[in-house]
C-alpha cells in the first residue's frame, strides 16, 4: 500500500485536448508539473471489482497510467539523479467519474471513491520509463495505444520539481497522467491497462448494490 498517492494528470496532450473537445472548449496546457493527489483508500488490485457508486450519474471512465513507485527517501533532488530514487515501475488506472469532475469544487467523489483506483500487479525493476508502450482495453478493444515517451514532462522532469517542495519518501507512488479521453464503463464491463515488460492490470466493473 502507498504512503502517498501523486497523479501527474494532464501529462499528455491528447488527453488535454481529447476533454476540451468534449466541453467544446480550446486546450489549456500546463504551464509546469502540478501533481494531485489521490487517495490510497480507493485502491483496489488486478482483478478486483470496480464499484460504481449507486448515486452515480454516469460517465465513469477509465484512465491507464505509468506509475511510479519510489524507493528512497530525497528532497531537492537534482533531474539528472532522480531517476536514481525510483524503486521500479508498475501500473494505475485512475477511475474518473467526470460529471463530479466537472460539477464539485474538488475532485475528493470524481477521482477517490472506493475501488477507484486499481494498481498493479507488479513492481518491475531495472526499466526505461521513456520507452512504454500503454494500452487500454474495454472488453477487449483497445480504447487506447500510446508511448511514455510522448508526456509533456518525463519522469525525471517531475520527480525533479515535486523534490523542490516535498520530500518523496520510500513506498510513495506517482501515476504519470493517461493519452486519449476513453469512454464510459459500465456494470458487466472488463478494463485491462497493459504496460509493456510490466503486465496487464485487470478490473470488473461492477454496480453498488
Amino acid at each position: 500500500m502507498p504512503r502517498v498517492l501523486y497523479a501527474a494528470g494532464p501529462n499528455y496532450r491528447g488527453h488535454l485536448e481529447g476533454m476540451a473537445s468534449r466541453r467544446g472548449e480550446p486546450p489549456r496546457y500546463p504551464a509546469w508539473p502540478e501533481p494531485k493527489l489521490r487517495s490510497v483508500n480507493a485502491i483496489i488490485g488486478t482483478e478486483d471489482d470496480i464499484v460504481v457508486p449507486r448515486d452515480s450519474t454516469g460517465a465513469v471512465q477509465p484512465e491507464g497510467q505509468l506509475a511510479i513507485v519510489i524507493g528512497k527517501k530525497v528532497r531537492n533532488v537534482s533531474r539528472e539523479s532522480a531517476l536514481d530514487c525510483v524503486l521500479g515501475y508498475s501500473i494505475g488506472n485512475d477511475v474518473s467519474q467526470r460529471e463530479w469532475q466537472r460539477t464539485d469544487r474538488t475532485l475528493f467523489r470524481a477521482k477517490n471513491c472506493d475501488t477507484f483506483k486499481p494498481f498493479g500487479p507488479w513492481i518491475v525493476t531495472g526499466l526505461d520509463p521513456t520507452t512504454f508502450r500503454i494500452v487500454v482495453r474495454h472488453n477487449g478493444n483497445v480504447w487506447e495505444d500510446f508511448s511514455s515517451a510522448d508526456q509533456i514532462w518525463d519522469t525525471a522532469t517531475w520527480l525533479h520539481e515535486m523534490s523542490k517542495t516535498a520530500t518523496l519518501h520510500p513506498g510513495d507512488v506517482l501515476w504519470m497522467g493517461t493519452e486519449g479521453a476513453d469512454g464510459d464503463m459500465v456494470p458487466g464491463d472488463v478494463i485491462e491497462v497493459e504496460i509493456s515488460d510490466i503486465g496487464v492490470l485487470r478490473n470488473h466493473v461492477v454496480a453498488e448494490k
